[in-house]
């Protein structure tokens, strides 16, 4: 059966701004030796194989070389302990990448899992500045740059990007502390990005 996710998401790393492994498909290296990133989804509305997982939220870390292409990524996940069972099988297989869709491609670069944890998360987005919390593991805030040189307002936008989604927000963190999976930082002042997505397979 099919599967569809929409909802917004943001991200966090090391990078000291406008990370060039997002912006080059991951075949620029980081600013740093090792790239320490967190990835945050929020679902607003979503369905796999008839389960319904609107509301929930996905964070993902990793810790990979600086050049993320070169693959050795080590990778855990961290589901909504708001998910049922069936929601977190169904959104593990989605995140894992053995449903297809846009995490499959990153699954031949993963080469330690770190596992799969079921945890309290809090996950706050209003258009331009970003959160999400995870017990005592997690607490990240992002905002997303607004240039005083555009009369618009409209923000700092990177286009042709493609993951997770062709357009993204840019800008930096205003917290950002890390320690679950034996992975430890804080990027505070460090590059972001944000967007809507829309996911399907």
């Amino acid at each position: 059966m099919a599967w569809r996710l929409e909802g917004t998401y943001f991200e966090n790393c090391n990078c000291d701004m406008v990370c060039p492994c997002s912006t080059s498909g991951l075949t620029a290296p980081a600013d740093n030796d090792r790239c320490d990133v967190l990835l945050a989804f929020h679902i607003g509305t979503g369905e796999v194989d008839g389960v319904d997982v609107g509301g929930l939220t996905v964070v993902v870390v990793a810790d990979t070389p600086a050049l993320m292409g070169e693959g050795r990524w080590r990778m855990g996940v961290l589901m909504d302990a708001a998910a049922s069972p069936q929601q977190a099988d169904a959104l593990g297989a989605v995140f894992g990448g053995q449903r297809g869709g846009p995490m499959e491609g990153f699954g031949p670069l993963v080469g330690e899992m770190l596992g799969m944890e079921s945890r309290e998360i809090a996950y706050a987005d209003d258009g331009r500045e970003h959160r999400v919390t995870v017990g005592g593991a997690v607490d990240i805030a992002v905002e997303d740059f607004v240039s005083p040189l555009d009369p618009t307002g409209a923000g700092v936008k990177v286009s042709g990007v493609g993951f997770p989604a062709d357009t993204l927000a840019a800008g930096h963190a205003t917290a950002s502390t890390v320690d679950v999976f034996g992975l430890r930082w804080d990027n505070t002042g460090k590059n972001s990005f944000s967007a809507p997505f829309a996911w399907s397979a």
